[in-house]
C-alpha cells in the first residue's frame, strides 16, 4: 500500500535527539531550542521566532497577543483547518467566513472589505498547500483599516511571496511541524514568528504561562512572577532536537518534494487538457515549497469513485477540509459573509495525492497509471 503520507525522516536526526536527551535539560527553550529558533530567525528574516508545541498552540497564543475578546471580529477564509478559527473563538470573537478563490483554494482578498466591520479586529490568510495569498494586496486592506494579520502559514515552511517568506508579512506568523507537514519535531510542534517589535516582550512572557521568567533570566528582574495571562506554549528540547537534525537537511528536503510534484504535474498534465481534472497550481513567481499535490475531480461522486478505485490500488489518496461554516461549530461561532460560490463546490472536487519525503519515482508513475486507468475506463 502507497501511503498518504510519511513522516520526514533524514537520518540526520537521531544524533542530535540522543545528544538532548543525554543533556541535563530537554524541558522548553534548551540548546536545540535555541539553535533552531535562530535558524528561523535569519532564515524567515523575523523579529524573534519561538517554538511551540503545535502550530495550534501558536494561533492562539497570537490571538492573546493581539487581545482578542468578546465582540471582535476575525475574518478568515471557511476552508481552513479548525485550528485557525478555534484560537478566536476560544477568546470570546466571532468569525467572519470569506469565499475562496478557485485557483489556490485560498482567502479572496477582493471580498476582505466588505465583510470588515468596527468590531472587526484582525484577518488571518491561510496560505494553502504552501501556495501564498495575496499578501500586497491584504496588508494594504489591513493598514487602511487599522487591522492587524495573521498568517496561518501551517503548510507554508520556506514558501515565498515576491521573494518574502510566508509567515514574515503579517504582524505574527504561525506553523506546524506537525508529522504531516514538510519538516517535523517528530510529530507534533509549532512556532510563532514575531514580525512586529512591539509583541517580543509580550510574547515571551505569554509563552512562558504569563511570568516574566525570560527576563529573570537575562538578568533583567531579580525574581519572576506572574504578570500576564499565558500559557504552556513551549516546545521540549527532543523535540527541538529532531527539528534541528532536519532543518540542516532543509534544501535536501524541499528540492526532493519539488521533484515529486513535478513529476506528478508533468505525468497527470495530459488528463488535465482533457478536461478530466484540474491540477494543483504552479506557482509562477510565488516560491513554493511543494508541500501538497492535489488534483480536482469533475464533481464530489467523481472523486469518492477514484478515492475507491486507487484504493483496489493499493493507493491511499484523501480529500481534505469540510468548510467550517456548514459545521454545527461554525455556524455557532460565525457567519459566512456574501456568497459561497466557491469554498464547497471547489472543496468536494479536491483530492490529495501522496507526498512524502521518500516517494519513490516508481510509486509516482504508478499512481499517474492508476489514475489514467481510472479515467480510460
Amino acid at each position: 500500500m502507497i501511503p498518504f503520507n510519511r513522516a520526514c525522516l533524514t537520518g540526520s536526526e537521531e544524533k542530535f535527539v540522543i545528544d538532548a536527551i543525554r543533556s541535563k535539560s530537554i524541558s522548553g527553550d534548551a540548546q536545540y531550542s535555541a539553535r533552531v529558533q535562530a535558524w528561523f530567525e535569519t532564515a524567515l528574516n523575523s523579529y524573534r521566532a519561538l517554538l511551540t508545541p503545535s502550530c495550534t498552540a501558536s494561533l492562539e497564543m497570537a490571538a492573546i497577543l493581539l487581545n482578542i475578546e468578546p465582540g471582535d471580529e476575525v475574518i478568515l477564509p471557511s476552508y481552513t483547518f479548525v485550528s485557525t478559527a478555534n484560537a478566536f473563538i476560544l477568546r470570546g470573537a466571532t468569525l467572519k467566513f470569506i469565499d475562496i478563490r478557485p485557483d489556490t483554494m485560498n482567502m479572496d482578498e477582493s471580498l476582505i472589505e466588505a465583510a470588515i466591520t468596527p468590531k472587526t479586529k484582525a484577518i488571518v490568510p491561510v496560505h494553502y498547500a504552501g501556495v501564498a495569498c495575496a499578501m500586497d494586496e491584504i496588508m494594504s486592506i489591513a493598514e487602511r483599516h487599522n487591522l492587524y494579520v495573521i498568517e496561518d502559514a501551517a503548510q507554508a515552511m520556506l514558501s515565498t511571496y515576491k521573494g518574502r517568506q510566508l509567515g514574515s508579512i503579517g504582524h505574527i506568523g504561525a506553523f506546524s511541524f506537525h508529522e504531516t507537514k514538510n519538516f517535523t519535531s517528530a510529530g507534533e510542534g509549532g512556532l510563532t514568528i514575531i514580525n512586529d517589535p512591539s509583541f517580543i516582550e509580550r510574547a515571551e512572557i505569554v509563552r512562558e504561562k504569563g511570568t516574566n521568567r525570560k527576563q529573570f533570566f537575562r538578568g533583567q528582574v531579580d525574581k519572576y512572577s506572574w504578570v500576564d495571562v499565558g500559557s504552556s506554549f513551549l516546545m521540549n528540547d527532543v523535540s527541538a532536537a529532531y527539528l534541528w537534525g532536519q532543518i540542516n537537511e532543509a534544501n535536501s528536503i524541499i528540492a526532493a518534494r519539488r521533484r515529486i510534484f513535478n513529476r506528478y504535474y508533468e505525468g497527470l498534465q495530459s488528463l488535465q487538457q482533457t478536461g478530466h481534472i484540474q491540477l494543483s497550481i504552479a506557482p509562477g513567481t510565488n516560491t513554493c515549497n511543494a508541500h501538497m499535490f492535489y488534483i480536482k475531480t469533475q464533481n464530489n461522486a467523481v472523486r469518492q469513485k477514484l478515492i475507491a478505485y486507487l484504493k483496489d490500488q493499493k493507493i491511499t489518496s484523501v480529500f481534505h477540509y469540510i468548510p467550517l461554516h456548514s459545521s454545527t461549530m461554525g455556524q455557532k461561532a460565525g457567519a459566512f459573509v456574501g456568497t459561497d460560490v466557491y469554498t464547497t463546490v471547489e472543496s468536494e472536487k479536491l483530492l490529495r495525492l501522496p507526498m512524502y519525503y521518500g516517494l519513490k519515482d516508481s510509486q509516482i508513475d504508478l499512481i499517474v497509471s492508476a489514475i489514467a486507468d481510472f479515467y480510460r475506463d
